[in-house]
């Protein structure tokens, strides 16, 4: 199939997959044989984070994306996390 080392001959032989999508961080990490994520550790309830990726760090942590849920978070921490209520009119101050 060609000669022996690391270039072109040696592509030919490239055919299997080791690496397919992981379920988190939907980067093309996760190992099948090995069955965890080389890229957030997948499975693992914590995520693979190191201090000297920072840069990685800075892209992958929270604020980086839409935030849909924890954008609303403070201010529904204010008011105590009350659903489903209707807000109280308020009053017309008298005009002096």
């Amino acid at each position: 199939m060609g000669k022996k080392g690391k270039g072109t001959g040696s592509f030919g032989k490239r055919r299997n997959k080791t690496h397919t999508t992981c379920r988190r961080c939907n980067k093309k990490s996760f190992h099948i044989q090995k069955s965890t994520c080389a890229s957030c550790g997948y499975p693992s309830a914590k995520k693979r984070v190191y201090q000297w990726g920072q840069k990685e760090i800075r892209r992958r942590t929270t604020g980086s994306g839409r935030m849909r849920y924890m954008r609303d978070l403070p201010r529904r921490f204010k008011n105590g996390f009350q659903e489903g209520k209707q807000a109280a009119k308020k009053e017309a101050a008298p005009a002096s």
